[in-house]
């Protein structure tokens, strides 16, 4: 078989490489991604993603307050309640491809039948 030559590619600016970390370290939480992986079925408020994570309000509310900063989920009032959605749809279908290249087409394959909460 043949060497292959690479594909000449540059390398990444200091700046760049600094906010991919970024967002791979946002995401390198579980608790933070299995929220990613929630919203970008669809929009839920804090008490629903607190329901469905098995976590209390108030450490949900933390890791949402950590996508919103890095650009990842986007909040907005409805009546009393927040609703969170995925600010950044690339992330999220970054999130979903890779969770189903992972799992198979078991969660993933479930969350497309499904569809939006």
């Amino acid at each position: 078989m043949p060497e292959l030559e690479p594909v000449a590619v540059p390398v990444l600016e200091p700046h760049l490489l600094h906010d991919v970390a970024s967002v791979f370290g946002l995401l390198s939480a579980t608790a933070r991604l299995q929220i990613m992986w929630l919203l970008s079925a669809g929009p839920r408020d804090v008490g629903t993603l607190a329901a469905d994570l098995g976590q209390p309000v108030a450490a949900v509310s933390q890791h949402l307050a950590k996508l919103k900063l890095g650009g990842l989920v986007r909040a907005r009032r409805q009546g009393r309640r927040r609703i969170y959605a995925v600010d950044d749809e690339v992330m999220g279908e970054v999130v979903r491809m890779v969770v189903a290249r992972l799992d198979g087409g078991g969660a993933a394959g479930a969350a497309r039948r499904v569809g939006p909460a």
